[in-house]
């Protein structure tokens, strides 16, 4: 990863450059769009945020309960980090450079703020123990200090606790982290249910006072791991629109977006309001104990984030969140690379074809089962004939990569929730020949994607996950999916905890010393880091296609996802189903609420670096000259241009493929419908371009007729304008190739 500073301005004391007010100061963005008022209130921290002078985060309290516990500071008292506090010092300083990540939408990132250091000091005597003699000792005094960092950029901000070394603070635990968020009205917010153990939700949309009314019914309790906490409780990334005021003598609304960045070493964020306040305080994930982290100072939290704007696409086309991560951590990254990739994988979750090779056995120990003798249940889907058949079609398609999930010992009774010795990784069942399937796929230049489903028994992973990753350096494999269904053992820790997110974190750093990308799946949500370990190329965390096949998703469910879960890293979502209506060639009665043009659409509006042709080959082949976009496709751009959006209702995005001069377009609505307007000023004005658009017919629609497309080609200028219908449910592609 390259990176180009530009300038950096050194640190000078706020008091020289801002009117300091009581004790605080007033910071601004570069732009002068955003500013941060911080102050001292009372001895308690308290910060506010606006935007072209409207209230954004009304004056809200920042600070951290800690738990009562005599071996956090080896006995001293536990006074909480809340109140008490004189400002001791204040900095600032500006900082300006623009970076080159190995993937992502844009081949250049300006990473431009202004910061601003508080550091806060809290003291308090207390009266010590009488001595024999009935004498009591003079008051002793204490002192502690932290300090809280901001950064204001143009679209937002960022702040994170840091904590240095010191006598009086050395280990502690956290019992909650209050750290608020007032908002200055009832906005309306698209929301999940707060849980510690699940993402695969929904996402609701009301005001922020109809939480509480619709919570339950949100909730996707049938899901194998539930865990919520508050009726007022919602995960982040949270998005909010304000109602319309004015702004530069307009009336528009304001876009709000609460997350977290670099989430390392420290529990995951949610909010919970108070919604007669519309105030939100974050809500930490707790471990088995039911604390919410164990700290050992010099320490930070993760950078808490706001993201404002008036303008929606701006909340796309935002890089805070990776902004305020660290730069690459790994020297040498050549291996890693963008994938598209088919597999064995939708037969299964429709319910065509098995995971487990036997229906013989109730229950399976690894070291017991002679695997020859078992009697197969002619279901198994990873099996040698069928894995060739996904091999053909990745090389006949220009894919890189085949998934064959369910090719080791050990699915029988996986779903176990409470197994520790699930599997071994490296095992593989009679019918998948690991050797000879690995040399026909690269003779054909093709790569087999590992997969480990842990059933979230951790212990047992990080046990194998050496020899697991040998086996895949033998036989050539270069990803991994991973999977975390089900409750975790050990018994009572959570998906989000401090904990688990520090195992996510040992299994991507593990996997790059074996030159290794990662793709979790029911893992932790994103929040950057794959800035610093790009060889997490990708993540589930979050209601993906799959739940096509478990009854269905909303029509507007993808076009509300690049607005959350999508801010903090990419979504392995397993686009592309074109046969949306299941029970054409399976059991299921579940269809998809996509059109056929709408699913190539999100190729484009559901960015990330891995992107899977997730339907059957057989089904592709009923419709290649549809499936010729997916062939052509990029997985990596040199620059991405949101044209249109509304958290949703619709996006419509043109991205630049990398080292290439061609272009690619994608727009996805919902239930509704959509005219998308794409003016084609982004292209070079010295070249024309091949334009196919591949779009939704005149009588598409998700429920009645979604496979109904046309394809059209002709060839395009700058300056030119398409306008595009776009079905209920539907979408269209293009592709815009120099000439």
């Amino acid at each position: 990863m390259k990176r180009f500073i530009n300038k950096y301005v050194g640190v000078v004391l706020l008091g020289l450059m801002h009117g300091v007010w009581c004790m605080g100061a007033e910071v601004k963005s570069p732009n002068g769009n955003v500013v941060l008022n911080f102050t001292v209130e009372d001895g308690r921290p308290t910060y506010r945020v606006d935007y072209k002078g409207k209230a954004v985060v009304l004056p809200s309290h920042l600070g951290l309960e800690l738990a009562k516990d005599k071996h956090a500071s080896m006995g001293l008292d536990e006074r909480d980090l809340m109140d008490g506090f004189a400002l001791d010092k204040e900095e600032t300083s500006t900082f300006d450079e623009t970076w080159q990540p190995v993937w992502g939408e844009t081949r250049n990132i300006r990473n431009h703020y202004v910061e601003y250091a508080a550091t806060l000091s809290q003291q308090w005597r207390t009266a010590p123990p009488k001595t024999n003699d009935g004498k009591r000792l003079q008051p002793r005094q204490h002192r502690r200090q932290i300090l809280i960092r901001f950064r204001v950029y143009d679209d937002g901000i960022g702040f994170r606790y840091e904590f240095p070394q010191q006598q009086e603070l050395n280990y502690f635990l956290i019992k909650e982290e209050k750290s608020e968020f007032a908002m200055a009205g009832d906005h309306t917010a698209w929301w999940l249910p707060g849980d510690y153990d699940t993402q695969e939700q929904e996402t609701q949309e009301s005001k922020l006072s109809e939480i509480r009314s619709r919570f339950h019914d949100a909730v996707n309790w049938g899901n194998s791991s539930v865990a919520v906490f508050s009726e007022t409780g919602v995960q982040t990334s949270l998005q909010m629109k304000t109602a319309p005021i004015d702004i530069d003598g307009e009336r528009r609304s304001l876009y709000i977006n609460i997350h977290e960045a670099a989430c390392a070493d420290y529990a995951t964020m949610h909010l919970n309001l108070n919604d007669t306040t519309m105030t939100f305080t974050s809500w930490l994930t707790p471990d088995a104990t039911g604390l919410k982290g164990c700290m050992q100072t010099p320490c930070e939290t993760p950078w808490r984030t706001v993201m404002v704007s008036d303008d929606a696409r701006d909340m796309l086309s935002s890089n805070l969140i990776l902004n305020l991560n660290e730069p690459c951590a790994l020297e040498d990254v050549s291996w890693i690379h963008p994938t598209k990739y088919c597999g064995v994988w939708w037969e299964m979750i429709v319910g065509k074809s098995s995971w487990n090779y036997t229906d013989e056995f109730p229950s399976i120990k690894l070291d017991r089962i002679d695997w020859t003798k078992v009697k197969p249940n002619g279901r198994h889907g990873a099996n040698n004939e069928k894995v060739k058949r996904y091999i053909d079609f990745a090389a006949k398609n220009g894919l890189d990569e085949v998934l064959v999930e369910g090719w080791n010992v050990g699915w029988e009774d996986w779903a176990n929730m409470w197994k520790r010795d699930v599997f071994d990784f490296v095992t593989p069942y009679p019918d998948f020949d690991i050797e000879m399937l690995n040399n026909y796929a690269h003779s054909k230049g093709v790569k087999l994607l590992m997969h480990h489903e842990t059933s979230s028994s951790t212990q047992n992973y990080e046990r194998h996950m050496e020899k697991a990753f040998e086996l895949m350096n033998k036989y050539g494999y270069d990803a991994v999916k991973t999977g975390y269904v089900g409750d975790i053992i050990p018994r009572g820790d959570h998906h989000y905890s401090q904990s688990m997110n520090n195992h996510y974190l040992y299994v991507v750093k593990e996997a790059a010393k074996h030159h290794i990308m990662v793709n979790a799946h029911e893992a932790t949500r994103p929040t950057g880091l794959c800035r610093t370990y790009p060889n997490l190329v990708g993540n589930e965390s979050a209601r993906g296609t799959e739940y096509e096949a478990f009854g269905g998703s909303r029509p507007d469910h993808t076009c509300i996802l690049p607005f959350t879960r999508l801010q903090g890293g990419p979504m392995d979502y397993t686009p592309g189903i074109f046969v949306t209506k299941l029970s054409e060639w399976s059991d299921n009665p579940s269809w998809a609420r996509i059109t056929l043009a709408g699913s190539l659409a999100l190729y484009l509006t559901m960015y990330s670096p891995l992107q899977m042709a997730a339907d059957l080959p057989e089904n592709y082949e009923k419709f290649d000259d549809a499936f010729q976009f997916i062939r052509d496709v990029a997985c990596d751009w040199d620059d991405s241009r949101y044209l249109e959006a509304e958290p949703a209702d619709y996006i419509t995005v043109a991205r630049k493929a990398k080292g290439t001069d061609n272009w690619f377009v994608g727009g996805k609505c919902d239930e509704n419908g959509h005219t998308a307007v794409v003016k084609l000023d982004f292209l070079d004005k010295d070249k024309k371009y091949e334009c196919t658009i591949y779009a939704d017919a005149k009588d598409a629609h998700y429920e009645t007729n979604p496979q109904a497309y046309t394809i059209t080609k002709k060839m395009v200028k700058a300056g030119q304008t398409l306008k595009i219908k776009e079905a209920p449910g539907g979408g269209f592609a293009v592709s815009l190739i120099a000439k």
